[in-house]
Parts: structure tokens; sequence; C-alpha cells
């Protein structure tokens, strides 16, 4: 038990990154389809709302939203397309309550062809506005895989956190949206603190080919101390939170201390593992029935697991 470059610019992001917002955001990602992304994001949006908070949850798998299905919700009328192509004012306009006492859903279900290739202003346009809607917590379920979309919208929220399965395949594209994202969050920031130059310079030392990122920053603090460690205190704030689905035995479970020492030794960031979800055939039942999990199978042992993940993610916050 857990008990412990063509897209969105990275000025763009900053923008955001250190705005107030009266709502916390969390953005749920994963390295590939079928990881269970639409079911952690249901979840714990059902956890927050049943613990009294005002929830919002935003379907951003661009292209191929099914999130109103894990929340029993038909598909609504009014998608993100109508707000991006200003049919429709506010995102607020878009807003469908569920069957659930305050958990409400923004859809990106039946949405145009071209929506999944968000424009940069697009991006920005989606991210100024969240602080509008009347929630405590917003909850974005992110699409599969590295395009910026969702390297970006990650980026920017206060919680990103990875759902993997305990199988080769997944954990490699896990360790691939980690990397891509701190290369993406390398970016920001270098443009941040304008240490272009220190980076170029220590790329072109000669290190190591087995060299890690984690030895880049310790080259450009080589280089110039002060700039160096403004940078590795900006890399080391991107915390991760990671939880690991449909586990059946310990070892399946202890993938996720493994993945947390490898990234700190790698990229020296702190990925957090903030929990586990047991393998549960009422999973694939309660979508079958197109009813939400916790709501359908009250008795279910993933209550428990949800549960713990929500305290300790808000523990973060």
């Amino acid at each position: 038990m857990i008990n412990d470059n063509p897209g969105f610019g990275p000025s763009n992001i900053s923008s955001h990154l250190g705005t107030q917002r009266s709502q916390k955001v969390w953005a749920i990602g994963g390295g590939k389809g079928g990881v269970g992304k639409s079911l952690v994001t249901a979840n714990l949006s059902i956890c927050l709302a049943l613990m009294g908070f005002k929830v919002v949850t935003i379907d951003l798998d661009l292209g191929g939203a099914n999130l109103h299905t894990c929340l029993g919700v038909p598909i609504p009328e009014s998608t993100l397309s109508d707000y991006l192509s200003k049919k429709v004012r506010s995102l607020s306009e878009l807003v469908t309550q569920t069957p659930i006492a305050n958990l409400s859903i923004i859809s990106g279900a039946q949405d145009d062809v071209g929506i999944a290739n968000l424009k940069q202003m697009q991006k920005a346009k989606i991210l100024s506005r969240l602080h509008e809607l009347d929630a405590d917590y917003v909850l974005l379920d992110l699409g599969a895989g590295t395009t910026f979309n969702t390297l970006d919208f990650f980026i920017s929220a206060d919680q990103g956190i990875l759902t993997a399965l305990p199988e080769p395949t997944s954990i490699e594209n896990t360790y691939r949206f980690i990397k891509s994202v701190y290369h993406r969050k390398l970016k920001l920031v270098e443009d941040l603190l304008e240490v272009g130059p220190l980076i170029d310079q220590a790329m072109n030392a000669k290190i190591s080919q087995n060299s890690t990122p984690a030895d880049l920053i310790d080259r450009v603090i080589e280089i110039n101390p002060q700039m160096g460690h403004k940078l590795k205190n900006e890399i080391t704030q991107f915390s991760p939170k990671l939880i690991i689905n449909q586990v059946r035995t310990q070892a399946d479970i202890d993938i996720g201390f493994s993945m947390k020492i490898i990234c700190r030794k790698y990229f020296g960031i702190n990925l957090d593992y903030v929990g586990y979800l047991d393998y549960d055939a009422t999973v694939w039942q309660s979508v079958k029935k197109r009813r939400p999990l916790l709501m359908e199978f009250p008795n279910s042992g993933l209550v428990g697991n949800f549960d713990r993940i929500v305290h300790r993610l808000m523990s973060l916050n």
C-alpha cells in the first residue's frame, strides 16, 4: 500500500502557469490509449463531488472523446467545437450536469475532425477561461500520446496525473510521455529564464553519450552556478503524479516505486506515485451499462483505491 516548434509556445504556457486560480486544475494523461484515463478522470471527479466540491470535468481527448459515457451522460448537444467556432461565447455555456450532484461535464464528443489539432490561440483561449467556470476543481481528460496539445495542457495544470498499466508497452510509453513533457517544460523554463545560450553551451560540451537530462542541468550549474540553480529549481518543481491501473500482484504495485526511482535518477524530478487501482471486472460491466463505476458498484474495492488516491492528491495541492 502506498503511503508515501509548432503549437502552443512556451511563452503562452508561462502566462497561465503563474496565474491565480480560484479552483484547482488536474490533468489526466497517459502514454498510450486504453490505460484507463477516462475511467480515472470520471471517478476522481465523482469522489471530489461526493465530498461536496463543485467539479467540472472537461473531455480534451479531442477527436476521440468518450468521457460522457463513463459518467452516464448522453452525448451533449453543445461541445468544445461550439466554443472554438464562437457559436457560444463562454465555456460555462457548454456545462452539462451529470446525474451526480456537484459534478458537470464539458464534452468534446461529436466534434469536427479538425478539432484534434488545436491552434495556438485556441489552446490559449481554453486555458485562459478555465477560471470562469463555477468549480472548486476542474479535471481535464487528455488524449493519449505526446502531441503538443496534450503536453501543453498537462504542463499548465496544477496537478499532472499519469495513468499506466503494469505492462511493458504501457510503461515504455509512460517514460516516453514523461521525457516529452520534460523537454517541453525545459523549453518553457529556458525561455522564461533566458538561459538558452547556457544550455546550448552545456549541450555542446563533451558529455558522455550516456548522459541524462539531469547531467545536463548539472553541467549548466558548472558553467553558471546562479542561473543553473534557478534552472534546476524550476525543473524540480515539475512533479508528475502516477497511478498504476489494473494491478493484480504486489509486483504490479511495486512498478510504481521503480518508476519513481528511475525518474529521480534520470531526470532529477520527483515522480509522485499516488496510488494504484486493483484489477476489477466491474469496470467493463459499468462501461457496458453506461453507468459510473463508483455509483453502480459502491462495494467494489476500487472505491477504497480511488478514495486513497484523491486524498493523496488533495494533500499535494
